[in-house]
């Protein structure tokens, strides 16, 4: 119970403390830079609505407002999928990689500093196999 309790509490205060540092110095919630980084890292930098659900854990419907809200900020925009007359792809614009781009080091730096800085190479390693050991069990 210690360790599930500990890592309760530390996900949830780096992911607040993350999400405050970065809304204060970049004005862009955690959720959209998470979002903006899953574009980024997708093959031809777009996602379809479901794959972006599911990279976010959010229902489609919850994903739908999400994105929403991204394009009349204009970081995103839909584009049909040529393959599915049904289908939608989400993908950054131009302003939205920009604002990813100038992000980046403030997330990169939080993490570093709330996180791995605190940690050394042999327990991060732990860390990480026994977290991606869950991840597999649960999949």
């Amino acid at each position: 119970m210690r360790a599930w309790r500990g890592f309760l509490t530390a996900a949830s205060t780096v992911v607040d403390r993350l999400g405050r540092e970065m809304e204060e110095e970049t004005g862009l919630p955690l959720t959209w830079y998470e979002v903006l980084l899953y574009l980024r890292e997708a093959e031809g930098g777009r996602l379809r609505m479901h794959e972006l659900a599911e990279s976010l854990l959010l229902s489609r419907s919850a994903v739908t407002r999400f994105v929403d809200r991204m394009e009349e900020g204009g970081l995103v925009r839909r584009t049909d999928c040529p393959d599915d007359r049904r289908g939608t792809f989400v993908e950054a614009t131009p302003l939205g990689i920009e604002r990813f781009m100038s992000a980046a080091p403030v997330h990169l730096r939080g993490i570093s500093e709330h996180f791995a800085g605190l940690i050394d190479d042999g327990e991060a390693a732990v860390i990480a196999s026994a977290m991606e050991r869950v991840s597999r069990h649960l999949a």
